[in-house]
Formats: C-alpha cells, sequence, structure tokens
C-alpha cells in the first residue's frame, strides 16, 4: 500500500481534548502521522504482523488505515477535511472526507483491543465522530452537545475505548450530520473476532451505501436533497468506476456492507444464494442464518453475507431498486415511449442540427450511443462488457469468481472465458436444435418430457 506521509498537530504544538475519560491517556503524548490516501483503487489487504491472527478485510476503492501500536493500545488518527473524489472516469466530487477520500479509510482491529482514535478536524466547521454499533463509555459516543463538546476547526480530540464485541461497523458525524454525511463523511469499522477461527473466511469485502444529488456539470452535492438523488454509489463509487469483487473458485467469501443513505437498498448477487451472517448489532448464529439472494438494508443498519465461490463466471452484485443502478438521472423527465416524435424533431434539427430524439421505444440507446454531456458528469447508463453495453450505473458491480487465483490478489482478472455452449443464443431454426443437442455439452439423454395441463381441464389421470 502507497501511502504518502503529513504530519500533523504534537503535543508540544496543542493541547489533546479528550472527548471522554479513559484510564491510559496519559499515554497518550503524541499524535501518531496520519497516513493519507488520494487514489480511488482498492489497495491490499493489511495483513496482521503481530497480535491475534485474522483474515483482513478488503475495501471497495478504498484501503485500511494502519494503525500506530503503543502499549497495550493501538493508535490511529483520522483526519476530517475536503478531499477530491472520483465517482467514476470522468467525474470528480468535492466532498468532505477522512485522511484524502471518501468514505475514510476502513479502522480494522479486534475483540478486546483498546483502541485510541485521535480526530483532527480540518473543516471549515466543527465535528464529531460517532461508533456506529459499538459498546462504549457514554463520553466517547460522539453526538455533539449531548456526550462531548463539538471538535472546533484546528483541533485534535481523542477518543479511547476497549472493543467489546466483534462484528461489522461504523464511523460518521453526529454534528451538522444533515450536511456533513451528505458530503461524504463517513467510514467502515471492523473488528475481528479474538478467536481467528471464529467464522473465518478466506476473502472479505467491504463497502458503505451512500448517495448524492450532484446537478450535472457541477462539482459539489447538493445537502438539503432529501430524496431526489440522481448517483446513487458504493464507496463514493459508481458503476463502471466500483472495483468487482475477485474471488477464487472455492473461497469462502464474506461481503458486508452498511446504508449510510435516505433509503433502504435491496442488494442482490446472481449466480448463488448466500447467508446472512452478520448485522450490526451482532453475528447471526449459524445455525440461525436463513438463505437469501437478495438482503435489504435499511438506513444506518449494516448487513454481511457469506457464500462459497463454487460457480465461476462474472456475477452481478448490485440494489435491485432499478433507480440506484442509474445515474445522473433527471426525475422531471418525459417518458416518450410509443410517441412518434419525428415531425417535430425535424423541426427541432433545423435550428439545432446535432438535436436527437430519444426514449420513444425505450431507454437502451442511451447506454449504447456516445453522446455529448457536460463536462463532469456521468452518463446515464455507461459501462462496456464482452457482450456489449451493461446498460447500468450507480450501485453496480460484478463478482469475478475464477479458478486459480492467489491469496490476497485482487487483481482484475478481466472478463470471463465461458465454455462452448454455455452462453445464451440466438434461435435461428429447428436443425441448429438438432446439432446443439448432439454435442457434448448437451446430453440428450438428460432430457426429460413435461406434459403441461392448461387450467380448467381434467388433469386427474396426469
Amino acid at each position: 500500500m502507497t501511502f504518502s506521509r503529513r504530519s500533523f498537530l504534537s503535543a508540544s504544538g496543542a493541547a489533546l481534548l479528550g472527548a471522554g475519560f479513559v484510564s491510559g491517556r496519559v499515554q497518550a503524548a503524541s499524535i501518531p502521522e496520519a497516513a493519507t490516501m488520494t487514489e480511488a483503487v482498492m489497495q491490499p489487504p493489511l495483513i496482521p504482523t503481530s497480535g491475534p491472527d485474522y483474515n483482513p478485510v478488503v475495501t471497495l476503492n478504498g484501503w485500511t488505515l494502519p494503525p500506530r501500536i503503543k502499549g497495550n493500545w493501538k493508535e490511529y488518527h483520522l483526519v476530517a477535511e475536503p478531499v477530491i473524489r472520483e465517482i467514476a472516469p470522468g467525474m470528480v466530487a468535492h466532498l468532505w472526507g477522512y485522511n484524502g477520500q471518501s468514505p475514510g479509510p476502513t479502522i480494522e482491529a479486534v475483540e478486546g483491543d483498546f483502541v485510541r482514535i485521535f480526530v483532527t478536524n480540518k473543516l471549515p466547521e466543527h465535528t464529531t465522530i460517532h461508533w456506529h454499533g459499538q459498546l462504549l463509555p457514554s463520553g466517547m459516543d460522539g453526538v455533539g452537545g449531548l456526550t462531548q463538546p463539538h471538535i472546533p476547526p484546528g483541533k485534535t480530540f481523542v477518543y479511547e475505548f476497549q472493543l467489546r464485541k466483534s462484528g461489522t461497523f461504523m464511523y460518521h458525524p453526529h454534528a451538522d450530520e444533515m450536511v456533513q454525511m451528505a458530503m461524504g463523511m463517513m467510514g467502515f469499522f471492523v473488528v475481528h473476532p479474538r478467536d481467528p477461527d471464529f467464522r473465518r473466511v478466506d476473502r472479505d469485502f467491504v463497502f458503505l451505501l451512500n448517495a448524492y444529488d450532484i446537478e450535472p456539470g457541477a462539482y459539489v452535492p447538493k445537502v438539503m436533497t432529501m430524496t431526489d438523488f440522481n448517483l446513487w454509489t458504493w464507496n463514493s463509487r459508481a458503476f463502471p468506476g466500483i472495483d468487482p469483487l475477485v474471488v477464487n473458485k472455492g473461497d469462502k467469501v464474506r461481503v458486508r456492507f452498511g446504508n449510510l443513505t435516505m433509503t433502504n437498498h435491496p442488494i442482490h448477487m446472481h449466480g448463488y444464494d448466500f447467508k446472512v451472517s452478520c448485522t450490526d448489532g451482532g453475528w447471526v448464529p449459524e445455525e440461525a442464518a436463513w438463505p437469501e439472494v437478495t438482503i435489504d438494508c435499511a438506513v444506518g443498519q449494516m448487513r454481511a453475507f457469506d457464500f462459497v465461490a463454487d460457480e465461476p463466471g462474472d456475477w452481478a452484485i448490485h440494489c435491485h431498486k432499478s433507480h440506484h443502478t442509474m445515474n445522473a438521472m433527471g426525475h422531471d423527465v418525459a417518458t416518450w415511449i410509443g410517441v412518434d416524435r419525428n415531425a417535430v424533431t425535424e423541426k427541432i434539427q433545423a435550428l439545432v442540427p446535432d438535436y436527437m430524439s430519444m426514449g420513444a421505444s425505450g431507454m437502451a440507446e442511451m447506454g449504447e450511443m456516445e453522446m455529448m454531456i457536460p463536462d463532469n458528469t456521468l452518463p446515464m447508463m455507461t459501462g462496456w462488457a464482452q457482450f456489449g453495453a451493461v446498460e447500468m450505473g450507480g450501485m453496480f458491480s460484478v463478482v469475478k469468481v475464477r479458478e486459480g487465483i492467489a491469496t490476497h490478489d485482487y487483481s482484475d482478472p478481466g472478463w470471463f472465458e465461458h465454455p462452448a455452449g454455455t452462453v445464451s443464443y440466438e434461435w435461428t431454426g429447428e436443425s441448429q436444435a438438432i446439432e446443439r443437442a448432439a454435442s457434448p455439452q448437451f446430453d440428450a439423454s438428460t432430457t426429460t418430457e413435461v406434459q403441461v395441463v392448461k387450467p380448467g381441464t381434467d388433469h386427474t389421470n396426469h
């Protein structure tokens, strides 16, 4: 992992303001350097070199914040600051985040660890951090005005607590929350079990669901938007800018996600069923884990599911709300399906020669055509694969299951090479069906005759 290092406040230069009292604060004699990351690509997992063993997580289009070990404490340094985030190639947004990115870096530790988290505020207004789902002293909970003073601009506060349970958590402000979360301030917090064999998996992916309302050509989100968002993202990235989830055939895989948008998201994965294994409230007992192919995640919730990657292929994973797999949605656009617009199109083209009328037969053409759009704007549907336009955007990625993927290798293996005879094909006639049935991929001996009974007929003898 490549970092640029920046030194911030030291004990000699500024007072350390604690968010609450925890025995051991006297050890906080200096502030660790704050690692930062500006690249919007998945970084390698941070493999533990001491302490309890665990299989580290990987963050889609993100990274894990390295701790400084000081005595019995794991120390982290988060810097709340303005950031520039590439939403997808061709568009960037001016957001607020942590350590150079939105979302901020993933914090990763082990059940029972003592953590000390320094938070430096480089925003133009005060802030705090709430540790969503963690069990901790009230004074460390991060609700500005209620459990602690706000962190003024230019100041550093310290949060200290012991990690009392393992699981899937997140962090976000509880100060001017509507603005700061709408601007992208959030991050993932994973606590691994003390027992390295407890619910262990081979690959562990994490991402946060977030959303923005950024007008075409603009750079800053409209923070007053309540429901009409036009960019639905995972880790502040939209397809085709979201990393694929690369998996070796046979791996046991966990996918964890949290929802900090303004609506629920039914996350659906193709090609597999899975078992829901964890929520932000804790682990689901193995005997109670329920099978799904789609799991809904409400606002403020976190979910994790597990599956064994036994079927190679390129398998879509996405929010099943169709508008959430689109970009730059215009909610006031009229529906023209079935309308003959040829006459009016000719008149408009006399004034604007490049004008194109679209939508009379659906919206698929928008995914295939390269149209002029304002600078710093994403097409509504975008992304290409080996068979053509994918016609997706927003909350969409691909689980790429392959044989021969090395441990801790998450590089994109390219598109799946389908075995002969396993891709849907155009029907050209009965002779083609006979020819395919005789091929090695199609065993005619396994054909089953199905008798179809029409409603209302007597089927007692069938």
